[in-house]
C-alpha cells in the first residue's frame, strides 16, 4: 500500500510560501514505515486538480492532501475531489457548531462564508480540527481500494491533526507496516564527493541503507533502517553509525538535531570555558548562531561587529600600520581582532572573523570568498586560518559558512586537547 501527497495552492507554486507541510508529512509516514514514491503541488484550480487525482487515485492507495480548507472561493479541495468521484456535498450540522463556538470564543460571529467548511462529501468521515475551523475528512470513495484524507494547509493545525487522529486512524487500520527510523551524521570540513568516496560499500547497502547529501557546505549521511519495532531498527543503525564515526573521524562533527553551534557549546560548558567573538563581513551571523542555543549564555559573553576599520583598530585594538599594510583581510588582523576581543570581554576563547562577502569589493590578490579566521586560545597563542569559498558563491552563503566554518576551527582546537579527538 503506497501514500501520495498532494499540496494544493497557488502561493506553494508561486514560491511565497515554503511547503513544509510535505517534509513533514515525508517524515511522519517514514516513521509510520508507509511508502510514498510522489510529491504533488497543484494551484487551486479544479481541472488541475481534477488531473492530479487522476494520476494519484490509480498508482497510490493513501492520498493526503494538504491546503484548499478555507472558506475563500478559491479553496476548492474537498468540493474538487467530490466532483471527481461523483459524489453530492452534504453539510455537517455538528460542523457548523463548532466553527460557530470557535468564533464566539474570539468574539466574533461566524461568516456566511463558513458555512462552506461544513460541507463534506457524502460518506465520509470528519478528521477533526480542534485549533482551525477547517476540519479535514478521512474518506473511503472506492472502498478498501482508496482512502484520503484531508488537511488544512495551516502546519500548526495540520501537525495537530495528524497527531491526535490520523496516525491513530492509519495504525488501526493496518497502514502502518512496522517504521523507518532514521539517523543523520552531519560532517564539516569535507565534500560530498570525497566523502562518499570514504564511505563508498555502505552507500550500496539495502537495509539500512546509507544516503549523502549536503547544503551550505554541510555534508550528511542518513542511515535510515526498516523494522518491526523502533529497537529492532536502533540495532541495525548503531552498527553502522559506529563504523561511519571511525571512518569519518573529526570530520564528523555530530548527528540529528545538533549543530556547530551547540556542539562547540557543549564542548565550551564542559570545560567552564567562556567565549567572545569579533565580526566583520559576517556582521554578528556567528553571534547569532551562538545565541540560538538555549543556555549560551553560561559560557558566550559576547561580541564587536567591528565592520569598519576604525573600530577594529579603537575597540578591538588591531594596529592601524597592520590595516593598511596588509588590509583588513589578512591574517594578522585577524589575529589582532581575536586577540583584541578575547582581552576587552575578558575570555578563555577569542574568534575572529574577517573577510570578503561579495559581490564586490574583491581584487586580483584578495577576490570574493576569501576570509580570514582568528583564534586566541586560553594559553595565550594566536593563529589564523585562511579559507576561499569562491567568487562564484553568494554573498549569504560565504556569510553562512564563515560563521560555521569558524565554530569548526574552535571545535577541532578542543580535539586537539582530547586524545580520543
Amino acid at each position: 500500500m503506497v501514500a501520495e501527497i498532494i499540496c494544493v495552492g497557488t502561493e506553494l507554486l508561486l514560491g511565497d510560501i515554503l511547503n513544509s507541510n510535505a517534509q513533514f508529512l515525508g517524515q511522519q509516514l517514514a516513521q509510520l514505515g508507509i511508502p510514498h514514491y510522489y510529491q504533488t503541488v497543484v494551484g487551486d484550480n479544479p481541472e488541475r486538480l481534477k488531473k492530479v487525482i487522476a494520476i494519484a487515485s490509480e498508482r497510490s492507495q493513501l492520498l493526503i492532501f494538504t491546503g484548499g480548507l478555507g472558506p475563500t472561493p478559491d479553496d476548492l479541495t474537498v468540493e474538487t475531489i467530490a466532483n471527481f468521484f461523483g459524489v453530492s456535498l452534504i453539510e455537517i450540522p455538528e460542523i457548523i457548531e463548532d466553527i460557530t463556538q470557535k468564533f464566539s470564543q474570539r468574539g466574533r460571529v461566524m461568516s456566511a462564508s463558513n458555512r462552506k467548511q461544513a460541507l463534506i462529501p457524502e460518506g465520509a468521515e470528519i478528521l477533526t480540527n480542534l485549533t482551525g475551523t477547517a476540519p479535514g475528512i478521512i474518506w473511503k470513495p472506492r472502498g478498501d481500494q482508496l482512502t484520503i484524507l484531508t488537511f488544512p494547509g495551516v502546519p500548526a493545525e495540520l501537525y495537530q491533526m495528524w497527531s491526535d487522529v490520523a496516525i491513530p486512524y492509519l495504525k488501526n487500520n493496518g497502514w502502518s507496516q512496522g517504521i523507518i527510523q532514521s539517523r543523520t551524521l552531519k560532517f564539516w570540513g569535507i565534500a560530498e564527493s570525497t566523502l562518499a568516496e570514504k564511505v563508498a560499500p555502505f552507500l550500496e547497502m539495502k537495509n539500512p541503507t546509507v544516503a549523502p547529501y549536503a547544503n551550505h557546505g554541510e555534508v550528511k549521511l542518513r542511515i535510515s533502517a526498516r523494522a518491526d519495532s523502533q529497537e529492532i531498527a536502533q540495532e541495525l543503525i548503531t552498527p553502522v553509525e559506529t563504523q561511519l564515526r571511525e571512518i569519518t573521524g573529526l570530520n564528523c562533527y555530530g548527528a540529528d538535531d545538533e549543530t556547530l553551534a551547540s556542539v562547540v557549546g557543549a564542548l565550551l560548558q564542559q570545560s567552564h570555558s567562556t567565549l567572545s567573538v569579533a565580526e566583520s563581513c559576517t556582521g554578528g551571523g556567528l553571534g547569532q548562531m551562538l545565541t540560538e542555543i538555549p543556555g549560551s549564555s553560561e559560557y558566550f559573553l559576547g561580541g564587536v561587529i567591528a565592520y569598519d576599520n576604525t573600530v577594529k583598530a579603537s575597540v578591538l585594538g588591531v594596529k592601524p600600520d597592520d590595516l593598511a599594510e596588509f588590509g583588513a583581510v589578512s591574517a594578522i588582523v585577524a589575529q589582532q581582532m581575536a586577540l583584541g576581543v578575547k582581552t576587552l570581554l575578558k575570555t578563555t576563547w577569542g574568534l575572529s572573523i574577517t573577510g570578503i562577502a561579495g559581490p564586490g569589493g574583491g581584487t586580483a590578490t584578495k577576490p570574493v570568498g576569501l576570509v580570514y579566521i582568528g583564534l586566541a586560545t586560553p594559553q595565550g597563542q594566536v593563529e589564523s586560518r585562511e579559507y576561499r569559498f569562491g567568487q562564484t558563491r553568494s554573498r549569504d552563503w560565504i556569510r553562512r559558512v564563515t560563521a560555521s566554518s569558524a565554530l569548526d576551527l574552535l571545535r577541532h582546537e578542543f580535539a586537539k586537547c582530547d586524545p580520543l579527538g
